[in-house]
Protein backbone atom coordinates (compact mmCIF):
# COMPACT_ATOMS: atom_id res chain seq x y z
CA UNK A 1 0.00 0.00 0.00
CA UNK A 2 1.04 3.02 -0.82
CA UNK A 3 -0.13 6.59 -0.04
CA UNK A 4 0.47 10.08 -1.56
CA UNK A 5 -0.62 13.22 -1.31
CA UNK A 6 -2.15 15.05 -4.26
CA UNK A 7 -3.09 18.71 -4.75
CA UNK A 8 -6.55 17.53 -4.45
CA UNK A 9 -5.69 15.26 -1.13
CA UNK A 10 -4.12 12.22 -0.06
CA UNK A 11 -4.66 9.05 -2.62
CA UNK A 12 -3.82 5.54 -1.54
CA UNK A 13 -3.00 2.42 -3.91
CA UNK A 14 -3.14 -0.75 -2.41
CA UNK A 15 -4.96 -4.03 -3.85
CA UNK A 16 -8.52 -4.12 -4.77
CA UNK A 17 -10.86 -5.49 -2.48
CA UNK A 18 -14.53 -7.04 -3.00
CA UNK A 19 -16.36 -3.59 -2.05
CA UNK A 20 -14.80 -1.74 -4.91
CA UNK A 21 -16.51 -3.93 -7.51
CA UNK A 22 -18.75 -1.27 -8.51
CA UNK A 23 -16.59 2.19 -8.21
CA UNK A 24 -14.51 0.07 -10.76
CA UNK A 25 -17.64 -0.61 -12.80
CA UNK A 26 -18.40 2.52 -12.55
CA UNK A 27 -14.77 3.72 -13.92
CA UNK A 28 -15.41 0.98 -16.76
CA UNK A 29 -17.93 2.55 -17.85
CA UNK A 30 -16.48 5.71 -17.91
CA UNK A 31 -13.47 4.40 -20.09
CA UNK A 32 -16.21 2.51 -22.58
CA UNK A 33 -17.50 6.55 -22.93
CA UNK A 34 -13.71 7.70 -23.51
CA UNK A 35 -13.66 5.05 -26.38
CA UNK A 36 -17.00 6.39 -27.55
CA UNK A 37 -16.17 9.80 -27.71
CA UNK A 38 -12.51 9.82 -29.34
CA UNK A 39 -14.22 7.29 -31.96
CA UNK A 40 -17.40 9.20 -32.36
CA UNK A 41 -19.51 5.40 -31.78
CA UNK A 42 -21.79 5.56 -29.47
CA UNK A 43 -21.85 1.65 -29.91
CA UNK A 44 -18.81 0.78 -28.47
CA UNK A 45 -19.37 -1.04 -25.40
CA UNK A 46 -22.86 -1.93 -25.45
CA UNK A 47 -26.00 -0.79 -23.19
CA UNK A 48 -23.78 -1.69 -20.07
CA UNK A 49 -20.26 -1.58 -20.21
CA UNK A 50 -19.53 -1.89 -16.55
CA UNK A 51 -20.38 -5.80 -17.17
CA UNK A 52 -17.01 -5.72 -18.76
CA UNK A 53 -15.49 -5.37 -15.54
CA UNK A 54 -17.14 -8.01 -14.09
CA UNK A 55 -15.52 -10.46 -17.11
CA UNK A 56 -12.15 -8.60 -16.47
CA UNK A 57 -11.92 -9.60 -12.52
CA UNK A 58 -13.21 -13.26 -13.63
CA UNK A 59 -10.45 -12.96 -16.01
CA UNK A 60 -6.93 -11.66 -14.21
CA UNK A 61 -8.11 -12.39 -10.70
CA UNK A 62 -8.30 -9.98 -7.87
CA UNK A 63 -4.72 -10.10 -6.77
CA UNK A 64 -3.86 -8.54 -10.02
CA UNK A 65 -5.82 -5.34 -9.81
CA UNK A 66 -4.67 -2.14 -7.82
CA UNK A 67 -6.99 0.82 -6.89
CA UNK A 68 -6.62 3.96 -6.24
CA UNK A 69 -8.68 5.53 -3.60
CA UNK A 70 -9.29 9.29 -2.62
CA UNK A 71 -11.55 10.07 0.79
CA UNK A 72 -14.25 7.12 0.52
CA UNK A 73 -14.02 6.31 -2.75
CA UNK A 74 -12.03 4.81 -5.89
CA UNK A 75 -11.30 7.25 -8.29
CA UNK A 76 -9.05 4.70 -10.35
CA UNK A 77 -7.86 1.14 -10.80
CA UNK A 78 -5.44 -1.02 -13.38
CA UNK A 79 -5.06 -4.30 -13.79
CA UNK A 80 -1.99 -6.46 -14.98
CA UNK A 81 -3.07 -9.77 -16.82
CA UNK A 82 0.53 -12.43 -16.48
CA UNK A 83 1.49 -15.11 -19.33
CA UNK A 84 4.59 -16.25 -18.41
CA UNK A 85 7.34 -13.93 -18.35
CA UNK A 86 5.06 -11.45 -20.43
CA UNK A 87 2.61 -9.17 -19.20
CA UNK A 88 0.11 -6.65 -20.42
CA UNK A 89 -1.25 -3.75 -17.92
CA UNK A 90 -4.99 -3.49 -18.59
CA UNK A 91 -6.55 -1.38 -18.42
CA UNK A 92 -5.31 1.56 -16.72
CA UNK A 93 -8.69 3.88 -15.49
CA UNK A 94 -9.40 7.12 -13.65
CA UNK A 95 -12.16 8.64 -13.33
CA UNK A 96 -12.58 12.02 -15.04
CA UNK A 97 -12.73 14.67 -12.37
CA UNK A 98 -9.35 13.56 -10.64
CA UNK A 99 -7.16 13.05 -14.03
CA UNK A 100 -3.98 15.54 -14.25
CA UNK A 101 -3.25 14.54 -10.45
CA UNK A 102 -0.83 11.98 -10.84
CA UNK A 103 -2.62 9.29 -9.87
CA UNK A 104 -2.34 7.50 -13.65
CA UNK A 105 1.32 7.55 -12.89
CA UNK A 106 1.06 6.30 -9.61
CA UNK A 107 -0.73 3.00 -10.68
CA UNK A 108 1.76 2.61 -13.04
CA UNK A 109 4.50 2.73 -10.99
CA UNK A 110 2.68 0.10 -8.51
CA UNK A 111 2.51 -2.38 -11.82
CA UNK A 112 5.51 -1.71 -12.83
CA UNK A 113 6.93 -2.58 -9.70
CA UNK A 114 4.36 -5.48 -9.07
CA UNK A 115 5.47 -6.41 -12.43
CA UNK A 116 9.09 -6.54 -11.52
CA UNK A 117 8.73 -8.82 -8.24
CA UNK A 118 7.04 -11.04 -10.31
CA UNK A 119 9.53 -12.25 -12.33
CA UNK A 120 8.23 -9.95 -15.67
CA UNK A 121 10.69 -9.38 -18.51
CA UNK A 122 8.52 -7.82 -20.83
CA UNK A 123 5.67 -5.30 -20.13
CA UNK A 124 3.13 -3.94 -22.56
CA UNK A 125 0.10 -2.16 -22.96
CA UNK A 126 -1.88 -1.49 -25.59
CA UNK A 127 -3.99 1.68 -26.06
CA UNK A 128 -6.24 2.66 -28.86
CA UNK A 129 -4.71 4.02 -31.51
CA UNK A 130 -7.02 7.35 -31.44
CA UNK A 131 -5.85 8.01 -27.74
CA UNK A 132 -3.25 10.61 -28.55
CA UNK A 133 -3.39 11.66 -24.58
CA UNK A 134 -3.07 7.73 -23.58
CA UNK A 135 -0.80 7.24 -25.73
CA UNK A 136 2.00 9.70 -24.87
CA UNK A 137 1.07 9.20 -21.45
CA UNK A 138 2.43 5.50 -21.23
CA UNK A 139 5.53 7.11 -23.48
CA UNK A 140 6.88 9.75 -20.78
CA UNK A 141 6.04 6.57 -17.94
CA UNK A 142 9.00 4.14 -19.93
CA UNK A 143 6.76 2.61 -22.60
CA UNK A 144 9.23 3.43 -25.69
CA UNK A 145 9.44 0.51 -27.74
CA UNK A 146 6.91 -1.04 -30.09
CA UNK A 147 6.53 -4.53 -29.97
CA UNK A 148 3.55 -5.71 -32.30
CA UNK A 149 1.05 -2.97 -34.50
CA UNK A 150 -2.17 -4.69 -34.02
CA UNK A 151 -3.72 -4.16 -38.09
CA UNK A 152 -7.35 -4.71 -39.31
CA UNK A 153 -9.75 -4.58 -41.96
CA UNK A 154 -12.98 -3.34 -40.70
CA UNK A 155 -16.27 -4.16 -42.72
CA UNK A 156 -18.48 -2.25 -41.39
CA UNK A 157 -18.37 1.16 -42.21
CA UNK A 158 -16.97 3.08 -39.76
CA UNK A 159 -15.21 6.69 -40.79
CA UNK A 160 -10.93 6.85 -39.62
CA UNK A 161 -8.47 8.85 -39.77
CA UNK A 162 -5.66 9.35 -41.94
CA UNK A 163 -2.05 10.19 -40.84
CA UNK A 164 0.41 7.60 -38.95
CA UNK A 165 3.21 6.46 -40.85
CA UNK A 166 5.06 3.20 -39.86
CA UNK A 167 7.96 2.12 -42.16
CA UNK A 168 7.11 4.26 -45.05
CA UNK A 169 3.44 2.71 -44.29
CA UNK A 170 0.43 5.05 -44.05
CA UNK A 171 -2.55 3.65 -41.96
CA UNK A 172 -5.81 5.03 -40.63
CA UNK A 173 -6.49 4.72 -37.25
Amino acid sequence: MLSVRTMKGLVTIRPYRDQDREDCRSLWHELADRHREIYGDPTIGGEHPEEYFDKHLAKVGSGNIWVAQKGLGVVGFVGLIIEGTEAEMEPLVVRKSSRHEGIGTRLVQAVISEARKRGVRFLNVKPVARNEEAIKFFYRQGFAILGHVDMFMDFSGRRWKSGIDIHGCRFEF
